[in-house]
C-alpha cells in the first residue's frame, strides 16, 4: 500500500520542506574552496536542530552523519569528513533530510566549487532539467513509471546517463516508503498517480555508462569509470490542483 497524506499531513509536510529548503540555502552559502564537508555537515544539523527537528538520516541504519556530501565521481551517500576539503572545480552533491511533528521531508542538490568545467555545469543542468520533468510528470492519474520516463528521456537527450542502481521514492512517516521510484523506463507502468501520495523525486546522473560501485565504507557509491556525477532532489505531494513542490528553495 502506497500511503496517502491527508491535506492536513501535506502542510505539516509544507512547513518541514520549507525549513529544510532554507537550510539547504544555507549549507549550499557556505560552500567555497577550502571548506570542509564536515564543516558544512556541522552547519546543516544546527540549523536543523535549531528549527526544532531532527536530521533524518543520522544514524538511519548506522549512518554517521546529517548530510550527505558527494564530491565528482561520488553519486550518493558521501560521508563528511574533517580532513575532506573542497577544491576549486569540484561539484558537490549535497542531500538532507528533516524530521519534524511526525514526518520527514528529503531534498538534494548539486552546486560547483568555485569554477567548474563546461563539462560539470551541463551535467547539473541536465539533473536539474531532468527533475523538473519528473515533476511535471507527476500529476493525478499519471503512473509512477511517467515519472521515471521523463526522467530517464530527458537524460538520453541530454548525452548523460542515469544511475539505475538508486531511486526515488515516497516520503513520510517513514524516510523511505513506497513507491520506488526509478529514473529511467517505459511510460504507463506502476500505480496511477493519486490526490494525497508524497514523493520524494532524484535523479542521479552521471558523464560515462558504467556501473556504479560501493566504496569499503559501505556508504559511499561512486561511478566505477571514474566520470562526474551529479544529484538533485525535491519532496513533493500530489494533489488535484496539481504538483505542491514541498521543498522547494534554491534548487
Amino acid at each position: 500500500m502506497i500511503p496517502l497524506k491527508t491535506a492536513e499531513e501535506i502542510d505539516v509536510l509544507r512547513e518541514n520542506g520549507q525549513l529544510l529548503a532554507a537550510v539547504m540555502v544555507e549549507v549550499v552559502d557556505a560552500v567555497h574552496p577550502g571548506k570542509t564537508t564536515m564543516a558544512l555537515d556541522a552547519l546543516a544539523e544546527r540549523l536543523i536542530l535549531d528549527g526544532g527537528a531532527r536530521p533524518s538520516f543520522k544514524g538511519y541504519r548506522g549512518y554517521p552523519a546529517s548530510l550527505c556530501t558527494s564530491i565528482n565521481d561520488e553519486v550518493v551517500h558521501g560521508i563528511p569528513h574533517p580532513a575532506r576539503v573542497l577544491r576549486e572545480g569540484d561539484i558537490l552533491s549535497l542531500d538532507l533530510g528533516l524530521h519534524r511533528n511526525g514526518f520527514h521531508v528529503d531534498t538534494a542538490v548539486t552546486v560547483p566549487v568555485g569554477e567548474v568545467s563546461d563539462e560539470a555545469r551541463s551535467l547539473m543542468e541536465a539533473t536539474k532539467g531532468s527533475l523538473w520533468c519528473a515533476i511535471r510528470a507527476a500529476t493525478i492519474g499519471n503512473r509512477v513509471s511517467d515519472i521515471s520516463h521523463a526522467i530517464g528521456s530527458y537524460v538520453e537527450c541530454e548525452g548523460f546517463f542515469v544511475v539505475k542502481e538508486y531511486v526515488g521514492h515516497g516520503v513520510g512517516r517513514a524516510l523511505h516508503e513506497d513507491p520506488q521510484i526509478p529514473n529511467y523506463g517505459p511510460p504507463g507502468c506502476g500505480p496511477r498517480l493519486q490526490e494525497g501520495m508524497v514523493l520524494a523525486i532524484e535523479p542521479m546522473v552521471k558523464s560515462d555508462a558504467e556501473p556504479t560501485r560501493l566504496l569499503e565504507d559501505q556508504w559511499t557509491v561512486v561511478t566505477a569509470g571514474g566520470g562526474l556525477s551529479a544529484h538533485f532532489e525535491h519532496t513533493i505531494a500530489v494533489t488535484d490542483s496539481g504538483v505542491d513542490v514541498l521543498t522547494r528553495g534554491g534548487a
